[in-house]
C-alpha cells in the first residue's frame, strides 16, 4: 500500500495508520538533543544525576509519550482548542501579575500546589494556535492588508505587554517574533512589514530610556563593553566567551571544563548550557548540535509546506519559528552577540516548563504530519 492510500479518508482514522505517519525521524533528531541536554546536565553537576539530569531525562520520557498522544489527534480538535489554550495562557498571565511568585527579582512564576509553572511559555503556544485558527479562517487578501489585521496584533501585544512587565524581555521578544513571523507567512503585505521595522527603528531608542529596566540597559550596555563591569554585568557573557574560546576543536573532555565545573560560569544548567558543550567539545561538539537544531527546524518547516489545511500550514511554521528563535536568541546571547536575555536552549537546557511546552509544538508539528491530507472546513470545531 503506498503511503498516500495511507492517509485517504478512509484509513485516517485507524491509530495504527496514525501511529505509522508519525515522522520518526524528527523524533529522532529531538531526543538526540534532549539526550545531549541530560548528559551536560549530568556532567555540570559533576557527574551526578542530581539535581538536574535525572529529572531531565524523566521529564522527556514523559513529554515524548505526550508529543507521540497529540500526534495523533485530529487538526480539529486543535482548531477547536487553539482559542481556550490562548484563553487559559492569558487568564494565567494575568494571575501571574495577582498572585505570582517572585524570583531573582521577578514575577514569573505560579505555585499550583506542588507545581511550579511559568504562564509565558505555555502563550507561546497559545499565540501560535490562536493565530493559526483566526488567519484559518481570514480571506487570503484580507490578510494581506486590511482592518481585520488589528485583530491578530492584539493577541500578540496583550501577552507580549503582560509577559515584559514580569518582567520577562527574552520571552515576550519570543511571543513577538513568532507573532509577526505567522502574520508574514499568511501573506501580510512587505509594505507593512517595511514600515514596522522603521518604526521599531525609530522607537528603538526611546524604549532603551524609557521603557526598559535599568538592569535591562545594562545588559545592552555591556554587551559593547563587556569588560567595562567584568564582575557585574558583563560577567556571564565573559565566562561565556572564555568556556566557547577554551574548547578549541574538539574540546577538553567531557566533565573537565574548568569554567562551569568550578562555577565560573553562571546559570550552566539553562541559560549557558551552550557555552559549556563548547568548552567540553569544542567546535566539533557544537557544531553537532546545531546540525541536529537544523536538521529538525528542517523537517518540521517541510512538514508545514505538505500540510493540506492553512491551519495546518501556520500552526506547524509557527511552532517551528519559536523553536528555531530559541536557538537564535540563545545562541546569540551566549556568544556575546546580544544581550542576556534569559532564554534557554531548547531541549539542552534544564527546565520543565519550556520542555513541556517545546513538546507539545512539536506534538502539532507531528499532528500535521499525520493528517496532512485533511481538509479542515474553516468553520470547523469537532
Amino acid at each position: 500500500m503506498s503511503t498516500s492510500a495511507l492517509t485517504r479518508p478512509g484509513e485516517r482514522d485507524r491509530a495504527t495508520v496514525k501511529f505509522a505517519q508519525i515522522d520518526w525521524t524528527l523524533c529522532l533528531t529531538v531526543t538526540l538533543i534532549a539526550s545531549a541536554g541530560g548528559l551536560m546536565l549530568f556532567s555540570v553537576a559533576g557527574s551526578s544525576w542530581d539535581p538536574w539530569a535525572a529529572k531531565h531525562f524523566i521529564r522527556y520520557s514523559l513529554c515524548f509519550g505526550l508529543m507521540i498522544g497529540l500526534a495523533l489527534c485530529d487538526l480539529r480538535i486543535w482548531l477547536a482548542m487553539s482559542y481556550p489554550v490562548y484563553a487559559v495562557g492569558l487568564l494565567l498571565l494575568v494571575a501571574v501579575e495577582v498572585v505570582g511568585d517572585v524570583s531573582m527579582g521577578a514575577q514569573r512564576w505560579l505555585q499550583l500546589g506542588p507545581l511550579r509553572m511559568q504562564p509565558s511559555e505555555i502563550m507561546k503556544v497559545g499565540v501560535v494556535l490562536a493565530l493559526a485558527r483566526y488567519y484559518h479562517a481570514l480571506p487570503p487578501a484580507a490578510a494581506r492588508l486590511s482592518w481585520k489585521l488589528l485583530p491578530p496584533a492584539l493577541m500578540i501585544a496583550i501577552p507580549v505587554a503582560l509577559v515584559a512587565h514580569q518582567p520577562d524581555l527574552g520571552t515576550s521578544l519570543l511571543i513577538l517574533f513568532t507573532g509577526v513571523v505567522i502574520m508574514i507567512l499568511a501573506g501580510l503585505s512587505w509594505r507593512l512589514v517595511g514600515l514596522g521595522v522603521a518604526s521599531i527603528m525609530v522607537v528603538a531608542p526611546m524604549m532603551y530610556f524609557f521603557v526598559l529596566h535599568e538592569y535591562q540597559r545594562r545588559r545592552v550596555d555591556v554587551l559593547f563593553n563587556p569588560e567595562a563591569d567584568p564582575s557585574g554585568a558583563g560577567y556571564h557573557i565573559l565566562q561565556s566567551k572564555i568556556a566557547l574560546g577554551s574548547g578549541g576543536l574538539l574540546g577538553k573532555g567531557y566533565g573537565l571544563g574548568s569554567q562551569s565545573q568550578l562555577n565560573f560560569l553562571p546559570e550552566k544548567q539553562t541559560d549557558f548550557i551552550f557555552a559549556t558543550l563548547a568548552e567540553e567539545f569544542g567546535f566539533v561538539g557544537c557544531f553537532s548540535v546545531l546540525f541536529l537544531y537544523a536538521a529538525t527546524i528542517f523537517m518540521a518547516l517541510r512538514i508545514a509546506s505538505t500540510s493540506h489545511s492553512h491551519f495546518g500550514r501556520l500552526g506547524a511554521a509557527g511552532v517551528t519559528a519559536t523553536f528555531a528563535l530559541y536557538v537564535l536568541i540563545n545562541g546569540a546571547m551566549v556568544m556575546g552577540l546580544a544581550p542576556v536575555v534569559g532564554v534557554p536552549m531548547p531541549l539542552l537546557s534544564y527546565g520543565g516548563t519550556v520542555m513541556l511546552t517545546v513538546m507539545i509544538g512539536f506534538g502539532l508539528v507531528q499532528a500535521v504530519r499525520v493528517h496532512r491530507y485533511s481538509e479542515v472546513s474553516k468553520g470547523a470545531l469537532l
